[in-house]
């Protein structure tokens, strides 16, 4: 009973698949959601041991809830929930429609914020819990024009948890909300973006899901509030504003 019950919401591929491999080796009792049963199943027997597949659609609260439910009575008690789930777009801000905008709203920020908000309940009635948001370099520089509104959505989602953060440690100190900021990482990210995009695997300096999934495995223990998963990221990120003039 040891082994912490870990929610990972996106776990059917790239990052979040690999975070439960990875934590299936400590081991970890896992829930693994997303919308695709058969790709679930395949990581779940991947990881073996004591797993549990949820096929849901986290964009919607109902559904979110219902991952909650189920992960709670299947093992007692969520310790980490992870969400897991984004998707990117191509296009120049100019070109932007209302339809791209509330898009990446709801499957990058709402996504998470019903993950925060439906499972809070349950780590205030045991005062304790961990939710990480897996977030991107590019909330915190925009440094690709086309990413554009994925961009703001992820820099709402930082905001988000930093704020949840201020919120709930007021009362329960137990409760952590931590974010992860990885680089370009080697998935169907650029594939599945919104308008098309080019294979994220093509990009230089990217990184592995694995590699990824090692340092979302570190925050676990360490519960560290915010992380890049590269090195050198934070320094990228202040030599970005201090081209600018800006103090970070």
């Amino acid at each position: 009973m040891n082994e912490n019950v870990v929610t990972i919401t996106g776990a059917s591929s790239g990052i979040g698949a690999a975070l439960a491999r990875h934590l299936a080796q400590i081991p970890t009792r896992l829930v693994l959601v997303a919308r695709r049963q058969d790709a679930l199943e395949g990581v779940a027997k991947a990881c073996g041991g004591d797993t549990l597949v949820i096929a849901a659609d986290v964009t919607r609260r109902e559904e979110v809830r219902r991952v909650v439910q189920e992960s709670i009575a299947r093992f007692g008690r969520i310790d980490v929930w992870v969400n897991g789930v984004g998707q990117g777009i191509s296009r120049a801000p100019s070109q932007l429609t209302d339809e791209d905008i509330d898009e990446m709203v709801r499957v990058n920020v709402k996504s998470a914020l019903y993950g925060m908000q439906e499972v809070l309940p349950h780590f205030k009635s045991r005062g304790s819990g961990h939710v990480i948001n897996v977030s991107s370099m590019l909330g915190r520089v925009p440094f690709v024009m086309a990413r554009s509104a994925y961009n703001g959505a992820k820099h709402f989602l930082n905001s988000l948890t930093a704020d949840f953060r201020a919120e709930v440690q007021a009362a329960y100190p137990g409760i952590q909300f931590s974010l992860v900021s990885p680089g370009v990482v080697r998935t169907d990210f650029g594939l599945n973006a919104l308008h098309g995009g080019a294979d994220s695997r093509q990009f230089p300096g990217s990184q592995s899901p694995e590699e990824v999934a090692s340092v979302i495995a570190g925050v676990i223990a360490s519960r560290q509030p915010d992380v890049y998963t590269r090195p050198g990221a934070q320094a990228q990120v202040a030599a970005y504003y201090a081209a600018l003039g800006v103090d970070p």
